[in-house]
């Protein structure tokens, strides 16, 4: 019997886009649950990674604790829980070797556009391979997207008035190359988000000065890089049991703290307020620099390991500045209060693009699928657009727990189909109640940003989205895979 693993043409049982933390779960993913069936991952840059590869920002980590951000099957094994990029990067190349995922990946593939054929229960995928950007094309019967959610090709930059006119240098953390210098200089951060927080301690450790320059603060959450219990646990039980412990402590208690923020928030942000004031002290305007102006959870929190930008500002190595800016000048920013703020390096850490799976055009039987008139079904297909599923992590907890449930859920899918002879999958909405809301219920200036072309979700299930990992365990890992809404053919 020909094993359809070994064929080497261009048409696959399942195409996997994207070789970052999602990709290659996917494909352990498949490879055990669905041993049977032929599979590529396509990826458009040069090596595995994703965000981990691409970054290269000073500081880069997770800003979620790795018992969680880790793949549910390979335990995380360094003693750090908030830990840095370089060590993620191995974590996700180690997965991929391991496991033999890395023969299975075609790089310098970037995908451009997939179409669907109703007729031949097939995907047509095109891609641009290698550096002459040849056009390719490869089928499939199942296209999972692995893509990410925001665009690679950069980040989001307003236009500031009179950016020319200074004379040191303008970069955004997602375009970071190895010879910017900031060793003895002084630094302007703008942003208050996840990557200026990241930022600001690590460059100040050898910067003049750094002063993260924000318009408005966001909740900041000092926690322990190190998780003392579960390198304890690591110690006294088998390494499986203790991992999985530790990842269901963090899970409950992370679920907890959302619901507080949630039917609570002026109790969830007088104890995240109470932990700046302890950090930085009685004497230090949190009023102006550390209080938001919206409720905990309505954005995300920003993750400070050890409390080190607090640290930073303390020590005196950096600052904080709340304003908004009226010009760049030669010699750095000058403010709408008029004071400037005088810089050697500009840092932008203004956000991220977002895109719907990877900025690939998609058309079903000649018709081109606009995602935003789409419906989003369990966290991760698409009304009326059969065979393909997307990895989408969660916006309240670690991004790989809802990518784990999806890839069980993608593996089942497929199974249940092959069971019963079934080429496509559909899921379509006939239920007339069923309202469209936005997909993410988030005020993060880069999700209002891209709302308009965002996927919507809708009142109820299966097309509501919960943001609940105890849910979702009940909905993709014990929930029928037919169940009404999904249409087989």
């Amino acid at each position: 019997m020909l094993d359809k693993t070994k064929t080497n043409n261009d048409h696959f049982d399942v195409l996997i886009v994207g070789a970052g933390l999602s990709g290659i779960g996917a494909g352990y993913h498949l490879q055990k649950n669905c041993p049977g069936k032929s599979y590529a991952i396509l990826e458009g840059r040069e090596s595995i990674g994703g965000t981990w590869d691409l970054f290269r920002y000073p500081g880069i980590r997770s800003d979620s604790d790795m018992y969680t951000l880790g793949y549910s099957f390979k335990p995380w094994t360094e003693p750090k829980a908030i830990a840095d990029g370089p060590r993620i990067l191995n974590y996700v190349r180690e997965t991929a070797r391991d496991n033999g995922i890395e023969q299975k990946i075609r790089f310098n593939h970037k995908v451009k556009s997939a179409s669907w054929s109703s007729k031949d229960s097939r995907w047509t995928v095109e891609v641009e391979r290698g550096p002459a950007k040849e056009v390719a094309h490869l089928t499939c019967n199942f296209l999972f997207m692995c893509s990410g959610y925001y665009s690679y090709e950069g980040g989001y930059l307003p236009e500031f008035p009179g950016a020319d006119q200074f004379k040191g240098r303008i970069v955004h953390p997602q375009k970071w190359t190895s010879d910017i210098d900031y060793a003895g200089k002084r630094v302007v951060v703008i942003g208050s988000g996840a990557t200026a927080v990241t930022l600001v301690p690590e460059m100040a450790k050898t910067a003049a000065h750094v002063t993260m320059l924000q318009r408005s603060p966001t909740y900041v959450v000092a926690r322990p890089a190190e998780d003392a219990l579960a390198n304890k646990l690591r110690e006294k039980l088998p390494l499986r049991l203790a991992y999985h412990m530790i990842r269901w402590r963090n899970v409950l208690w992370g679920m907890y703290f959302f619901q507080l923020c949630r039917r609570k928030p002026e109790r969830a942000k007088q104890m995240i307020l109470g932990g700046v004031r302890h950090a930085l002290g009685s004497d230090y305007d949190i009023g102006t620099h550390f209080t938001p102006r919206y409720n905990p959870w309505q954005q995300r929190l920003c993750l400070v390991p050890d409390g080190d930008l607090f640290k930073s500002i303390k020590d005196g190595r950096s600052s904080v500045v709340t304003n908004t800016i009226e010009t760049f000048t030669p010699k750095g920013i000058r403010l709408s209060d008029g004071s400037e703020l005088e810089a050697d390096l500009i840092v932008t850490a203004t956000g991220l693009n977002l895109q719907v799976l990877g900025g690939m055009q998609v058309s079903v039987d000649g018709r081109a699928v606009d995602f935003a008139n789409t419906l989003n079904y369990k966290g991760m297909m698409y009304s009326d657009v059969p065979n393909l599923a997307s990895s989408f992590g969660y916006t309240n907890a670690s991004w790989t727990l809802k990518c784990d449930l999806t890839c069980e859920y993608v593996c089942r899918l497929i199974n249940y189909m092959d069971k019963r002879g079934y080429k496509q999958c559909t899921p379509r909405n006939t239920d007339p109640e069923v309202k469209q809301e936005n997909w993410l219920d988030f005020t993060s200036g880069y999700v209002q940003r891209s709302v308009a072309k965002m996927p919507k979700q809708g009142s109820k299930r299966p097309w509501k989205l919960y943001q609940n990992y105890a849910l979702d365990i009940v909905s993709l890992r014990l929930g029928k895979v037919d169940d009404g809404v999904m249409v087989y053919e």
